[in-house]
């Protein structure tokens, strides 16, 4: 279904693995997911304790988090030792164990403490509390025009005492998942320094979901599904401190049937709470009732979506 909820024919929608990129790779990789030489484990006890994602992270304006319908729940991938989530510094993941890749990415930001750190050579690894089998490791994205996409950002977590150490903990499988190679177009990026440069200029704090939404038919590449959208709803204090929550989404899945490169053009969208609950089939408490645009919605029993072009367009 399309976002608007129009069936789409994707009978001749190609699949990434037939697609030719811009740049011919140095050398042919077959289209496979192949094992890496050497994986990189972060050893389970090295993250034991971690203080992951608050709920009362803004304080009275309590943000839980989000819950699964039936179907998602059955698909969480918990173990004995985490349960449900993965706890990082500042940010919890809840995985996905038919996909492999996060279904939820959950992060507190606090713009008081913020502390920039300088971008080194990435270092990705796989978290030694699942089995590296159960994560998408660096096989996907070998040469080719896949990014290994963060969801909690990196700068996100980067706050207080233990900012370098949530900085290191951003670069996990766990919070990678395969983006298009233009992922690092204009808007989605401004979205996300838009809500960290707010955070750090009031000073003040913001909860952020992040996630992939999976489609049956995502096309698939090297024995996995790519998901097409990736959506974000953000929690804050408004001006005038009452509670306050946005959503967008960045969706491709009109334009793979006009690809030219790996991945095509990209459009991200203000989209309600409501919208991305329906979509994912995650819920994220109550804070459908705090978002303008759900509010809206159920006003008019219109839907409501907003590109955004710019800076200009982006409202929290």
């Amino acid at each position: 279904m399309s976002s608007a909820g129009t069936p789409i024919d994707v009978s001749h929608r190609p699949r990434l693995a037939d697609l030719k990129p811009l740049v011919q790779p140095v050398r042919p990789v077959a289209n496979e997911l192949r094992p890496p030489t050497e994986p990189k484990v972060t050893p389970a006890t090295q993250l034991e304790n971690r203080e992951g994602y608050r709920s009362d992270f803004l304080g009275d304006f309590i943000v839980p988090w989000p819950a699964l319908d039936a179907e998602q729940a059955k698909d969480v991938y918990s173990t004995g030792n985490t349960g449900d989530r993965l706890d990082y510094t500042h940010f919890s993941i809840t995985m996905s164990r038919r996909r492999r890749l996060a279904l939820i990415a959950g992060v507190n930001i606090d713009g008081a403490s913020s502390v920039e750190i300088d971008r080194k050579r990435d270092a990705w690894t796989y978290d030694g509390r699942l089995p590296s089998d159960a994560q998408i490791g660096e096989a996907l994205y070998a040469d080719n025009l896949l990014d290994r996409g963060h969801l909690v950002r990196r700068q996100d977590p980067n706050w207080g005492q233990e900012a370098h150490t949530a900085n290191g903990d951003t670069f996990h499988f766990t919070n990678c998942s395969p983006q298009m190679a233009a992922f690092n177009q204009k808007t989605w990026l401004e979205l996300e320094d838009y809500i960290l440069d707010n955070t750090r200029r009031w000073k003040g704090r913001a909860t952020v979901f992040t996630g992939p939404l999976f489609r049956e038919d995502d096309p698939t590449y090297r024995d996995v599904q790519i998901p097409t959208a990736f959506w974000k709803v953000v929690a804050f204090l408004s001006d005038d401190g009452k509670p306050s929550a946005s959503a967008y989404m960045i969706d491709q899945q009109r334009e793979l049937g006009k690809l030219q490169l790996v991945f095509g053009a990209l459009k991200t969208y203000r989209h309600s709470v409501d919208q991305i609950e329906s979509l994912t089939g995650i819920r994220f408490g109550g804070l459908a009732d705090y978002d303008g645009f759900s509010n809206e919605e159920r006003l008019t029993g219109t839907r409501i979506e907003a590109a955004i072009r710019g800076p200009e367009d982006i409202l929290l």
